[in-house]
């Protein structure tokens, strides 16, 4: 059935072990007939990216690794054929794709065929590059160099049916994309919803509160409390209008609303009061 790559954004700490490996073992180095040697500057055949989430002082950051997908349906090797370049671009038995450095010479633009923007153009040797899983080294019996190195299982490697259960639990990078891609992603960060329960009259936060999140687009429910600082956080949620209430022992119930459509939501401080007596 062939190899596939897990990347686990859960378990990603953002290390960047993954990125550096990439560049050490392709940079300067040629692996001929699999690959030329990767520039040092310019191109992350493996690029861990990193986004900043919510709004101070409720911020997170979230790291996804990209790369080839080394797809079953190829964007980039249908493109070649297109071109009269079928051999340029070819697929291994194992399911690893590998741009041919010397077939794909001068191709400059078949990068554009990539949805996910792994092919880059090497100027200099004028061919086009990208990751190849480190086919070199899965011929020698050993993991992807990035895959060796990540100290937290967040990036993986190897059979695909030793990975059934992660592949049914996956997502795409690119949904509807049609390419069928071999990297298969859990836990790709979704919306947050967080905030802080005040009693401002006490100069206090609110322990123990209860907090609802209504979703006002399906209706679905979720609950959470409040933590020893007042906080409440709402983790993977859909993006979605929400309805917020606020319960607690001796305090009136209080709702609000917010928004996660366009981004992660940090709603600030959330006033509650006594109840009368």
């Amino acid at each position: 059935m062939g190899k596939v790559f897990v990347f686990d954004a859960a378990q990603c700490t953002g290390c960047r072990n993954c990125q550096l490996a990439c560049k050490d073992e392709h940079v300067d180095n040629d692996w001929s007939p699999i690959a030329l040697p990767q520039p040092d500057t310019g191109q992350f055949w493996l690029h861990l990216r990193e986004k900043v989430r919510g709004q101070v002082p409720k911020v997170k950051l979230a790291y996804v690794a990209h790369m080839c997908q080394h797809c079953d349906a190829a964007p980039c090797m249908q493109a070649a054929a297109d071109m009269g370049r079928k051999d340029a671009i070819y697929k291994r038995p194992d399911g690893l794709v590998i741009i041919d450095p010397v077939a794909s010479k001068g191709m400059e633009h078949i990068e554009d065929a990539c949805p996910y923007g792994a092919i880059f153009y090497n100027e200099a040797l004028a061919v086009p590059q990208k990751c190849t899983g480190c086919a070199h080294l899965v011929d020698e019996g050993l993991p992807p160099h990035c895959v060796d190195v990540c100290p937290h299982g967040a990036l993986r490697f190897g059979d695909e049916e030793d990975f059934a259960a992660e592949i049914a639990a996956s997502e795409e990078l690119i949904e509807g994309s049609g390419a069928k891609p071999r990297v298969h992603y859990l836990n790709l960060p979704k919306r947050f919803l967080a905030g802080v329960v005040v009693d401002l009259e006490a100069d206090e936060v609110v322990i123990g509160a209860k907090v609802t999140a209504e979703n006002l687009d399906t209706g679905e429910v979720l609950v959470e409390q409040t933590d020893a600082f007042g906080d409440f956080w709402f983790h993977q949620v859909a993006a979605a209008d929400w309805r917020v209430y606020v319960e607690a022992d001796g305090f009136m119930t209080r709702a609000i609303e917010a928004s996660t459509k366009e981004e992660d939501r940090n709603v600030g401080p959330i006033e509650v009061f006594a109840a009368m007596a």
